[in-house]
């Protein structure tokens, strides 16, 4: 797997948010990251539309698992902790939400706002430990850009 250059990305999607509308800006974000970042098999947002569950947003992949509620999965977890959670094996999680049985690691990053969980980015890849430090890194820079330059509504 070849170095990212994350810096470069962070001003690409910068330049591609171009408006403050979450929706937009969301399907945009999932596009740009599915389109410059290598195996990956579904990009997309979950969203805190309801208390302490998460309802499909803007995606890129397969249809996808909903709703997810933050107590089950690396989805939820993520959500519930307000932490990344990096997976390289999602086999070996005991409650891991099998929305795509060709996802073999996960990245999910809770997007939090004003003290809020307004939702997370959940990447899959069909690649066993796709997912490195940098990576993780990289994708919570590139989730910061987008809480920057994005009118988050509060849906709850």
């Amino acid at each position: 797997m070849s170095t990212t250059d994350y810096t470069l990305l962070n001003r690409q999607l910068e330049a591609l948010l171009d408006t403050r509308d979450w929706l937009t800006n969301s399907a945009q974000t999932c596009a740009f990251i599915q389109q410059t970042l290598e195996a990956l098999n579904w990009v997309g947002f979950y969203l805190q539309r309801e208390p302490q569950l998460l309802c499909l947003g803007p995606f890129q992949g397969k249809p996808a698992c909903h709703p997810i509620p933050f107590s089950k999965g690396v989805c939820g977890a993520a959500a519930r902790e307000q932490a990344t959670q990096r997976v390289d094996d999602v086999h070996a999680v005991a409650d891991h939400i099998a929305c795509d049985a060709d996802s073999r690691s996960e990245l999910v990053v809770p997007i939090v706002h004003d003290g809020f969980v307004w939702g997370v980015l959940d990447i899959d890849s069909p690649q066993h430990a796709r997912f490195s430090q940098e990576d993780q890194a990289g994708i919570e820079a590139l989730v910061a850009t987008f809480v920057r330059q994005t009118d988050l509504p509060r849906f709850v």
